[in-house]
C-alpha cells in the first residue's frame, strides 16, 4: 500500500464490480520491470468487495445463463472489436506492465482478437448432441436422448502476468460464450490489460443490449486482491468453476482448497525438444533459440530443455551457438528486441542462481553479456548435472539447457524424465521416430519440426502430470464449464 503525490500522474486500474468502477484508498504502485518506474497504481479490493463480487455473479448466473446465444455472441464480437480499437493501449500496458518486447505484447493483442472472436463463433454452435436410446429392447418406449450442455455456474479466473491480455481472454470469452459469469483476480504485477478489457466488456454490453435482452453488468467482474482474500473466493459454494494458470505450487494449493468446484489448471512446463539424426539443423536451431529467450523464456512452453541425436549434435551446437550471438535482449520498447527484462528481481536472481549452480556442477555456460539488474543475457547450457535445479523444476527464464541422445528409447525416456507434461517438439521428418513420440511422450500437445512454444488458440491446451488439470482451447474451456443435463423422453 501506498500514498504519494503523483498518484494522478500515472492511471488507476480500479476494481470493476457489478457495473461499477470502483476506486478504493489501498494502492499498490505497478512498476515497470525495465525501467523500475511506477507505471501505474492497482485498487486493491477489501474483503467486503470480494464478498460483494461473489454474490453479484451469483445472481448474475440466474439471467445470463438464459440468454440467447445470439446474445451472447454479439457481445464476444463486440468485445474483439473494442480489443483492435484499442490496440495500441492494450500493446503499451503489456510492455509496461509485464516488460514484454513491443513486437510479442502485439502479437498478443492480435490473439486476443483471434480468441474472442472465436469464442463468438463457438457459442453460436456450443449446444449438445442427441443420443440413441432404443440399443436395447426396453428402450424401445424412449425418443433419442437430449443431451444439453449447461453452465456450471460462475466461474473464478485467476490469471499470470506473462500474458495480461490474452490468458484472460481464454478464461473470459469461453464463460462467456457459454453464459457463465466471470469473476477475474489479474497478476497483480500486470492488472492494466485486465482493467482495460472490463472497460470493453462495459462498452459492449452497452452496444447489444436490446429491447428483449441485456447483458448482466456482473457477467465480467475484476478484483485486485490478496492471495488471503481470493482464497475465500476459491472454497466459497456460490462459484462453481475454478480456472487457474500459474505455478504447479499455488495450483495444487488452490485444487485442495477448491473441494466440489470444477478445476482447471494449466501449471507449469519445462519444454523439451528432440532434434533427429535427419532434422535442418538450421531451422532447428533457429526456432529453438526464439522459443527459449522470447520474453526472457518467462512463458510456460518456453524451450528448456533441448536433446540432440549424437550424430548431428556438434553441427547443431556450432549453429545454436550463432543464433544465440543474434538474439537482440534488452529495452523492451525497441521493436527488434526479443528479450526483454525478468519481471522483478526476485525472479532474475533466481534464474541467475540456478544457473550458478549449474556451473558449480561443471556446466558450461555461453551467453552474450551480463546481466543488468532485472535483465538477464540469453544463456546456453551444456553438461548440467540431471539433478540441477535447470533439469528439474521450470527455469521460466533465458536459459535453455542442451544434452544429446544415441536412439529413440534413450530420447523418450530423456523428455518423460521430467515431472511437466506440458508441450514438447520434435525436428525430424522420420515417421517411424513421429510416431515413436507420439505414442511415447507424456506430455498435453506435441509440436512437429516446430518448437512447443507455439499454440493454436482454437485447439485443445494443457498437461499432463504436474502441468496441470483439464484443457483450455476455446471449445475446450466451454465443455470444462459446462455439464451435461441429459433429457429422456418415454413415447410409449
Amino acid at each position: 500500500m501506498t500514498s504519494h503525490g503523483s498518484a494522478q500522474a500515472v492511471p488507476i486500474h480500479r476494481a470493476f464490480v457489478g457495473g461499477e468502477w470502483i476506486e478504493t484508498n489501498d494502492l499498490r504502485e505497478i512498476r515497470s520491470p525495465y525501467s523500475g518506474d511506477v507505471v501505474a497504481l492497482s485498487c486493491e479490493a477489501s474483503q467486503a468487495l470480494v464478498t460483494r463480487a461473489v454474490e453479484e455473479a451469483s445472481l448474475a448466473f440466474e439471467t445470463f445463463s438464459r440468454t440467447s446465444r445470439h446474445m451472447r455472441s454479439r457481445l464476444l464480437l463486440a468485445m474483439a472489436s473494442g480489443i483492435q480499437d484499442k490496440r495500441s493501449e492494450l500493446t503499451s500496458r503489456i510492455v509496461e506492465e509485464a516488460g514484454k518486447p513491443v513486437r510479442l505484447a502485439d502479437a498478443e493483442v492480435t490473439r486476443a482478437v483471434t480468441t474472442f472472436t472465436i469464442a463468438a463463433e463457438e457459442a453460436k454452435r456450443f449446444g449438445g448432441e442427441i443420443v440413441p436410446i432404443d440399443i436395447e429392447p426396453t428402450g424401445r418406449a424412449y425418443a433419442p436422448a437430449t443431451v444439453y450442455y449447461v453452465p456450471r455456474g460462475p466461474v473464478l479466473a485467476i490469471t499470470p502476468f506473462n500474458f495480461p491480455l490474452n490468458l484472460v481472454a481464454h478464461k473470459v470469452a469461453p464463460a462467456l460464450a457459454v453464459g457463465a459469469p466471470v469473476l477475474l483476480k489479474p497478476a497483480p504485477q500486470t492488472p492494466g490489460p485486465a482493467a482495460l478489457l472490463a472497460q470493453i466488456f462495459s462498452d459492449a454490453c452497452r452496444q447489444v443490449s436490446d429491447g428483449v435482452e441485456q447483458v448482466p453488468a456482473a457477467a465480467f467482474q475484476l478484483v485486485s486482491a490478496t492471495n488471503d482474500l481470493i482464497g475465500e473466493a476459491v472454497r466459497d459454494p456460490r462459484l462453481h468453476v475454478l480456472s487457474f494458470t500459474g505455478s504447479a505450487a499455488v495450483g495444487v494449493q488452490l485444487q485442495a482448497a477448491a473441494l466440489g468446484k470444477r478445476v482447471v489448471l494449466e501449471l507449469g512446463g519445462d519444454a523439451a525438444v528432440l532434434v533427429h539424426e535427419d532434422a535442418n539443423l538450421q531451422r532447428a536451431a533457429a526456432r529453438c533459440a526464439f522459443g527459449a529467450y522470447a520474453f526472457s523464456g518467462q512463458v510456460c512452453i518456453s524451450v528448456q530443455r533441448m536433446f540432440v541425436h549424437e550424430s548431428v549434435f556438434a553441427k547443431f551446437q556450432e549453429i545454436y551457438l550463432s543464433e544465440l550471438q543474434k538474439i537482440k535482449w534488452g529495452d523492451p520498447h525497441d521493436p527488434s528486441t526479443l528479450a526483454g527484462p525478468m519481471i522483478d528481481a526476485r525472479a532474475a536472481e533466481r534464474v541467475e542462481s540456478w544457473v550458478n549452480q549449474a556451473k558449480k556442477g561443471g556446466a558450461h555456460v555461453s551467453t552474450h553479456g551480463a546481466a543488468q539488474g532485472n535483465l538477464l543475457p540469453p544463456a546456453l547450457v551444456e553438461d548440467a548435472p540431471p539433478n540441477c535445479l535447470l533439469c528439474t523444476e521450470e527455469a521460466f527464464g533465458p536459459v535453455a539447457v542442451l544434452g544429446r541422445y544415441t536412439n529413440t528409447p534413450s530420447a523418450i525416456e530423456l523428455v518423460n524424465r521430467s515431472k511437466y507434461g506440458l508441450q514438447a517438439g520434435i525436428f525430424t521428418n522420420n515417421l517411424t521416430f513421429v510416431r515413436a513420440a507420439v505414442e511415447g511422450l507424456r506430455v498435453g500437445g506435441l509440436l512437429i519440426n516446430e518448437v512447443p512454444t507455439y499454440r493454436a488458440d482454437n485447439a485443445p491446451y494443457g498437461g499432463t502430470k504436474a502441468s496441470g488439470l483439464g484443457r483450455e482451447g476455446v471449445r475446450y474451456a466451454m465443455q470444462e464449464y459446462s455439464e451435461a443435463r441429459t433429457v429422456i423422453e418415454w413415447i410409449g
